[in-house]
């Protein structure tokens, strides 16, 4: 005991270099932070409600989040889709003449191979819901062409518009090979993939102050590669035999009782052809969106992430890969497709301490994707478990204890022992 300081009434107790490891589980919730200060909750800052000293783990536990993103979106740039007509329906090579019809060639003849620009509405599609909302946003788009060029008309201004206006873009779904096929019931056209819209990263939709901090997609760069489409024009094809027109064989596509004949020359107007226009991208649809996300957690990241391939000046005079060290916390699965919530508490991320952190208070918390792009939750709130290990070192402790089978302690023959 001669180590202790006597004069005090608070001795020194010696460590024992012994840890018991106690857990504390904190629960976020992204409505607790400061809204004033932080808008969107997919970035935040909280404090947490004690200090946490000599850290030596922290591990995400049970979260739950809402599925509500949007899949197409303005802030993904995915909105937009351009194609041009190639071969206009001309009445006159048939032999007929018909105000409307003519009215409706000059018009696309005067855009010939230029881009017609569609948006469609941010949101999350089903296939069929994607097929339907492309075919109106086409037939809408060529519409508004006609009718400025009618402007001058109004008589026959009403009289196309009695007739259903222009409605010879036909966009429907085939169920078996998963691809949305796109039609015309008189006209060529071309989906143009390799349009300078998308080459300009589509800055007249998203702005320019939006994305900055994204990668560049390959996979992901548009609506196009949403639909199966490549970078390269897709031209139409026309049915060489004028009775054989395309047909899915599984059964009805549009309608019942159609038996997959799902395109067809127009003859309700006066169309005097037999021949349609059609295609077929080259590869599935893709409307689920992004499978997973990442969490970053400030102090806490321990997930290297790679980066998309770029040709620049580090890749062209260097053999070092792209990627970025300790750039998340934890990476999470999105398991549901909108309107639902998901809840999961399996989960490898963990941040391992050595020595242990001293305190940890603050947490700065973001929510993004691969690419970098702040997951949009809305208004819709999220939880998660953040569970800490934390080392509470004992005291060295001496016990006197009464043992019958003993006759001695410190010389004598009590039967105490110390320990």
């Amino acid at each position: 005991m001669s180590r202790f300081n006597t004069n005090t009434n608070y001795p020194l107790i010696p460590n024992a270099n012994e840890y018991m490891i106690q857990q504390q589980i904190v629960s976020i919730h992204s409505e607790d932070r400061d809204i004033v200060k932080w808008i969107n909750p997919s970035e935040f800052e909280i404090e947490l409600p004690c200090d946490y000293v000599n850290v030596s783990t922290v591990k995400l536990g049970s979260y739950t989040f809402p599925a509500n993103y949007n899949t197409f979106s303005l802030a993904r740039a995915n909105l937009a889709l351009t194609f041009q007509i190639t071969k206009p329906y001309n009445p006159s090579d048939y032999g007929y003449f018909d105000p409307i019809l003519n009215a409706i060639f000059a018009a696309l003849d005067s855009k010939l191979d230029q881009d017609f620009l569609i948006v469609i509405s941010e949101g999350f599609y089903t296939p069929v819901q994607m097929a339907t909302e492309l075919m109106n946003k086409m037939n809408e788009v060529v519409n508004q062409l006609v009718l400025a060029s009618l402007s001058a008309d109004p008589v026959l201004t009403q009289q196309f518009l009695d007739e259903g206006g222009y409605n010879q873009f036909v966009v429907v779904y085939n169920q078996v090979s998963q691809t949305i096929w796109f039609g015309n019931k008189s006209s060529g056209f071309e989906m143009t993939n390799d349009s300078m819209f998308y080459n300009l990263k589509t800055e007249l939709l998203r702005g320019q102050c939006q994305n900055r901090n994204q990668y560049p997609s390959v996979a992901n760069w548009g609506l196009p590669s949403y639909l199966g489409f490549t970078r390269c024009p897709t031209p139409s094809v026309v049915n060489e035999i004028p009775t054989k027109y395309p047909r899915f064989y599984y059964g009805d596509a549009v309608v019942a009782g159609d038996k997959g004949f799902w395109l067809a020359p127009d003859t309700d107007n006066n169309y005097r052809n037999k021949h349609v226009y059609y295609l077929e991208p080259p590869a599935k649809i893709n409307l689920m969106g992004d499978a997973y996300f990442y969490m970053e957690i400030t102090g806490l990241n321990n997930i290297d992430e790679t980066l998309p391939f770029a040709i620049n000046d580090t890749t062209l005079t260097s053999n070092m890969t792209l990627g970025v060290h300790n750039s998340a916390f934890a990476k999470i699965g999105v398991m549901t497709t909108p309107i639902s919530q998901w809840f999961d508490v399996n989960t490898e991320a963990v941040k391992i301490f050595n020595p242990p952190a001293e305190r940890i208070r603050k947490l700065r918390i973001k929510i993004r994707y691969h690419n970098g792009q702040l997951v949009d939750f809305g208004k819709f709130d999220y939880s998660f478990n953040l569970i800490f290990n934390l080392l509470v070192p004992q005291s060295l402790r001496y016990n006197v204890v009464f043992d019958p089978a003993s006759q001695n302690m410190n010389g004598g023959g009590s039967g105490f022992i110390k320990r």
